[in-house]
């Protein structure tokens, strides 16, 4: 009788320990390849306890992870396609790096030797001054000339309003980074700008807040605009904070990850212990009670306990059960065109092609076929160029802008979404369960760090709500490391 009562309550304990084990081994599901999906398995096992989260299953409908970060090939070299600069204070890309054993590289015209040209469509209205020169006071005397130049067509006083706004706008994102008992973990996009005294940027126009902060109407109608397009293919009718992040992109220090920054999210994703899924489609997402069910274009079906979408849902079809309601939005495509030749000088109205600018940038004007020029790689007898547009580039076009065409590549991205203010926001949480939206954070601004820090952000919410579904506390939200100095000596 005691060895049968005893067997009994060791069964039952047995019992209890698997089916609390199973309670607290969630499984989950990232849909899409991107930084925003690899920073999020990465965020998940970096916080969680051993044994907290089960299988990680990654589902990415191309044949390559990276998302909007990739390279393309011409001539023989290697070039970024995608999003291809970063910022020296985009602190989770430059841990990334560190932590995957990755190279920074830093752009060719890092000693601000890239000639600049605005084109209205007629002509050039502003041109940095060049020279061939290597001797170091002819380069010296050069940079202050294009300084002075510069000075007195936009004024000193709007240049340095500019600046001081960016520098802002950047300090108050970097309180992203501070330690994780300092920083609350974000339910909603409109509170993590909030708390971040970022918010009331998205409500006005980068056109509005430009005048607001007294920036020359010239200024904002040359290189503001010049900088947006090139940046986010869009006018300064975009968002005051989106608009903020691309003149940041326009600073110095930018940097990459020599290789390819697809590297990023390849290398987290693989240290993440992740089941990844490749020429995988998501096509449905179900709530079935206690867990979600994925189906996907090859006929599988998924089921797991968290659910996770990082990828935009602007242009890919898949169909939600219960169905979920967020804003209409619309994604900036961008034309990008390589071409290995030589553009033909007479379209610029000069004679040489020496005489074209390194990076012809463009003002707002439906005249004008392409939103920027910029020459990759000087070759013996012609060059590698990078063109942006809204459009898609005709070789009849080409062969007017282009005397030589040796080669000719075109990608089509929906790069980012179309930004007008106020904006509004999906939610983080779809469904008020565990179905999460990476980038719902992208109506504030897109780049591959603000998906990195919306994917942390997700991180936490998700085991921070687990904990208390669980109602224990296994979260090891300890400090997350921005150790700014190490970094900086490491550039």
């Amino acid at each position: 009788m005691k060895e049968t009562l005893t067997t009994t309550l060791l069964v039952s304990a047995i019992l209890l320990l698997l089916q609390f084990s199973s309670a607290l081994n969630h499984t989950v599901c990232i849909v899409g390849g991107g930084i925003g999906g690899a920073s999020a398995a990465h965020f998940l096992r970096k916080y969680s306890e051993s044994g907290e989260l089960g299988k990680i299953t990654l589902f990415e409908r191309n044949g390559i992870v990276g998302g909007r970060t990739a390279t393309v090939t011409i001539g023989g070299d290697t070039f970024e396609a995608g999003g291809s600069i970063l910022h020296p204070k985009n602190y989770h890309a430059l841990n990334y790096t560190k932590y995957l054993g990755l190279k920074v590289k830093f752009p060719k015209h890092a000693d601000d030797s890239l000639s600049l040209g605005i084109w209205d469509g007629k002509k050039f209205v502003y041109k940095t001054i060049t020279s061939n020169s290597k001797l170091w006071i002819i380069k010296t005397l050069v940079s202050l000339a294009n300084s002075v130049v510069l000075m007195l067509r936009y004024g000193i006083a709007s240049l340095l309003r500019m600046n001081r706004f960016v520098e802002v706008t950047v300090n108050n994102f970097l309180k992203y980074y501070e330690s994780l008992e300092a920083r609350p973990v974000f339910k909603s996009v409109e509170e993590m700008l909030q708390w971040a005294g970022l918010y009331n940027l998205t409500t006005a126009t980068l056109g509005e807040v430009s005048t607001e902060v007294k920036l020359s109407p010239l200024l904002i109608q040359e290189l503001v605009t010049v900088i947006t397009r090139i940046n986010y293919g869009q006018s300064v009718n975009i968002s005051g904070l989106a608009g903020a992040v691309s003149l940041a992109g326009a600073g110095s220090g930018l940097w990459a990850v020599e290789g390819g920054n697809w590297q990023m999210a390849s290398g987290l994703i693989n240290q993440s212990d992740v089941d990844l899924h490749l020429h995988e489609k998501i096509e449905s997402i179900s709530f079935l009670g206690d867990f979600y069910q994925m189906n996907s274009s090859t006929g599988n079906s998924y089921n797991c306990d968290v659910a996770v979408v990082a990828t935009p849902l602007d242009e890919v079809n898949i169909h939600f059960t219960p169905e979920i309601s967020i804003p209409l939005r619309k994604l900036q495509h961008t034309h990008t065109t390589f071409i290995k030749g030589l553009l033909n000088p007479a379209y610029f109205h000069l004679e040489a092609v020496s005489d074209i600018p390194d990076l012809v940038g463009t003002v707002e004007s439906a005249d004008i076929p392409f939103t920027s020029i910029s020459i990759l790689k000087q070759h013996e007898k012609d060059n590698t160029y990078k063109m942006f547009s809204r459009q898609p580039m005709p070789d009849s076009l080409l062969d007017d802008i282009f005397s030589v065409r040796e080669e000719t590549i075109r990608i089509n991205w929906g790069a980012y979404p179309h930004y007008h203010a106020p904006e509004k926001y999906a939610p983080f949480i779809l469904d008020g369960k565990h179905l999460y939206y990476i980038n719902a954070f992208e109506n504030a601004a897109s780049t591959i760090e603000t998906s990195a820090v919306a994917a942390e952000n997700i991180a936490r919410l998700i085991l921070s709500r687990l904990s208390a579904q669980d109602n224990q506390s296994s979260v090891k939200l300890g400090r997350y490391s921005s150790d700014t100095a190490q970094w900086d000596s490491e550039l």
